[in-house]
């Protein structure tokens, strides 16, 4: 498929807010409200938590692709994926922190990514209760709240020493050597935070945090983060330095040089 122009890529912007406002809408009346909680893990193999706010919020999501553009594709965590006519594809999270959700914790989203079928252009990473929005593509990246907006951009932070990481759950790291891979470089930092979801990538593109690794995601997961992360300066790869668009083992990085070093102690655990 030709490139994107810029003017494309600004209308599916605006359009990649327009449905994750509408999938917000949908959502708050769920918040902090008692909510029926279903797990998807199968045969009690973990902790996969999905509500009527998750599904509530896809179905928001595909019913105006659905109108807007019907020979797009979609391919969504709660309603599986169908291929369009043309490549381009909309990739959802409705939810991406759905076990901070139903504790009432604020580091969740909803994550919209447009792939032109062969990488994430278009990202948004929408938090609904307190009205930000991160937004991305190659045009650059920016945070908006209400009529405010501003630039992100990552900071510079070549040392691991001086390096704030991020990761939801350090359980995540459960094959052969990633949990070694992973303390290899926390104990070097200068500080580490968890239980962060979709919120760390997003400060990361806003200059407040140098790293986020994790393990064991999909691809609606990270797809609509990388334009954000790139657009502000930084980098997205997974743990060999390849293209992370379909998940599994991932590192975000501000830094191209602090990427470099991380890697170089991630790589040993990678899986190829």
């Amino acid at each position: 498929m030709p490139r994107l122009n810029d003017r494309e890529i600004e209308t599916y912007t605006t359009f990649a807010c327009r449905l994750v406002e509408l999938a917000g809408r949908a959502i708050l009346p769920h918040f902090r409200e008692t909510l029926t909680v279903e797990n998807k893990a199968v045969s009690g193999d973990g902790y996969d938590p999905v509500t009527v706010a998750d599904r509530a919020a896809e179905q928001a999501i595909r019913d105006e692709i659905a109108r807007a553009y019907p020979r797009h594709g979609i391919r969504g965590e709660e309603y599986g994926s169908h291929r369009g006519p043309e490549a381009l594809t909309w990739v959802i999270d409705p939810i991406d922190g759905t076990r901070a959700f139903v504790i009432g914790l604020l580091h969740w989203g909803v994550l919209i990514a447009l792939n032109d079928g062969e990488h994430p252009v278009v990202g948004v990473m929408h938090q609904p209760y307190v009205g930000e929005s991160f937004v991305g593509s190659r045009l650059g990246a920016e945070l908006r709240r209400g009529d405010a907006t501003r630039k992100l951009k990552t900071r510079r932070c070549a040392a691991l020493n001086d390096a704030i990481v991020c990761a939801t759950d350090p359980a995540m790291f459960s094959a052969p050597g990633e949990r070694d891979a992973f303390h290899a470089i926390t104990s070097k930092a200068r500080a580490r935070r968890y239980g962060t979801d979709c919120y760390a990538y997003s400060l990361l593109a806003a200059g407040l945090a140098d790293l986020v690794i994790e393990s064991r995601l999909k691809a609606y997961d990270i797809q609509p983060l990388i334009p954000i992360i790139e657009g502000a300066g930084g980098v997205v790869t997974n743990w060999s330095g390849g293209a992370a668009d379909e998940g599994g083992q991932v590192i975000a990085a501000g830094d191209r040089a602090l990427h470099a070093a991380a890697l170089e102690l991630l790589k040993p655990a990678a899986i190829t």
